[in-house]
């Protein structure tokens, strides 16, 4: 039986509307830890006050993509989003990331000044019709420090008192660590808005768990019981996506023994099978 046909199973067994621990961001099962409320709330202030660059950081896995996605369908209609997931490349390709993403043309045999010129253009017009525009860039500790220094001169364009752009970047905690090196000092200086999204604690964990079994439907709160939660943060470090990951293997181990609920033998046999690839301070092995 091959793995779709048990998920499927499974969700019936347990009584689920749907799979509760999809790896795939989804805004509707969103959590709202005070980590995540925190770093959501900082994403709002730095859109409302302008702020020229903001910054989001997280352990990979951590929820960050999944508050874009939420993000993104708050926001009103005076404002132009682009997303650019992982750009790369030089000023010139980053450039043609940034009007792909505003649905601009960036044809090929145009140079650095031909393109700047459009993307100039695009900010000026959007201002005249009453929006301004916003760029997020997802797995921004991608960007190289030339690339960062280009995003902060777009910064710089502006009309008057306003500032026509406002960038948000999003990224692991390398990013931090690139935006504090010393030459690129003025970067840091237009970052106004900058939160970092930690691990849940155990008790957060337990609490994600059953947000997430009852928005997939769950009836009953104790179909995951306390030890199994808290072996599942031991093994996560409380890691969203983590979580996620050995949740969804012991709901199939637990269907499998025709188990009604998971206890925590069921997460210490998916631990010690090794079919959980993600497992924190794992023991090294003997020789």
């Amino acid at each position: 039986m091959n793995k779709a046909n048990t998920i499927g199973i499974y969700n019936d067994f347990f009584g689920l509307r749907e799979r509760p621990f999809s790896l795939v961001p989804d805004p509707d099962f969103l959590f709202w830890s005070d980590g995540h409320r925190s770093a959501y709330t900082m994403l709002e202030y730095g859109l409302m006050t302008r702020a020229p660059i903001t910054l989001i950081t997280g352990e990979v896995g951590a929820g960050k993509t999944t508050l874009l996605h939420h993000l993104l369908k708050q926001m009103d209609d005076d404002v132009s989003v682009g997303l650019v997931a992982n750009a790369s490349g030089d000023r010139g390709e980053l450039l043609r990331w940034v009007l792909l993403a505003l649905s601009q043309e960036a044809r090929p045999e145009e140079n650095y000044v031909d393109l700047f010129n459009r993307f100039q253009n695009h900010l000026i017009g959007e201002y005249a019709a009453g929006r301004h525009v916003v760029l997020i860039f997802d797995e921004a500790q991608n960007l190289s420090r030339e690339a960062l220094e280009e995003l902060r001169m777009f910064t710089n364009i502006n009309s008057n008192k306003d500032e026509l752009l406002q960038l948000v970047l999003v990224g692991q905690p390398e990013l931090r660590d690139l935006v504090r090196r010393p030459d690129l000092t003025q970067f840091a200086q237009r970052v106004a808005a900058n939160f970092h999204l930690k691990a849940m604690d155990a008790d957060t964990v337990r609490a994600y768990i059953a947000h997430r079994l009852k928005k997939a439907g769950a009836v009953y709160d104790d179909l995951f019981s306390d030890r199994a939660c808290a072996l599942i943060y031991g093994a996560t470090g409380g890691v969203p996506r983590l979580v996620n990951q050995l949740c969804d293997l012991v709901l199939v181990y637990a269907y499998s023994d025709g188990q009604p609920a998971v206890v925590q033998d069921t997460v210490q046999r998916v631990l010690d099978d090794g079919v959980f690839f993600g497992q924190r301070n794992r023991p090294q092995e003997e020789n």
